[in-house]
């Protein structure tokens, strides 16, 4: 099985996402990119992945363009079609899925605040994408 996961930035949501379904199936190959991909990875993403045991800080944002030309299984997106415009993969694809989640790049409020809202997306995130 063979799966890309698209968000607009690829440093936090996509991410996980990715770690999180590396880990449940070993044997897929798993990629994540973004139409405009942040320089690094979320650190509070990586932070709240590692409390979970999965190291995702060698993890980097790549951009959708260099996929392009392969085909994949599933492609799922992961915005928050609320606010944001979710990214269009135009290369070959089996099954488009759309699994949108709360940018918790956005949370505001104290450092603990923050931090539960990131919990929260991973956790859901967990739970949407054990599904697959």
């Amino acid at each position: 099985m063979k799966v890309l996961i698209l968000c607009t930035g690829n440093s936090c949501r996509s991410q996980m996402a990715e770690g999180i379904l590396r880990n449940l199936h070993p044997s897929w190959e798993i990629a994540s990119a973004g139409t405009h991909p942040e320089k690094k990875v979320n650190p509070i993403a990586i932070k709240v992945m590692q409390e979970i045991n999965l190291d995702i800080s060698s993890h980097y944002p790549k951009n959708t363009d260099r996929f392009i030309k392969e085909a994949f299984d599933i492609v799922v997106t992961v915005c928050d079609n609320a606010h944001e415009n979710c990214p269009i993969f135009t290369g070959d694809v089996k099954q488009r899925l759309h699994i949108g989640f709360e940018d918790p790049a956005a949370a505001r409020g104290t450092k603990e605040e923050v931090l539960s809202t990131y919990r929260r997306i991973r956790d859901e995130i967990k739970t949407s994408f054990s599904k697959l």
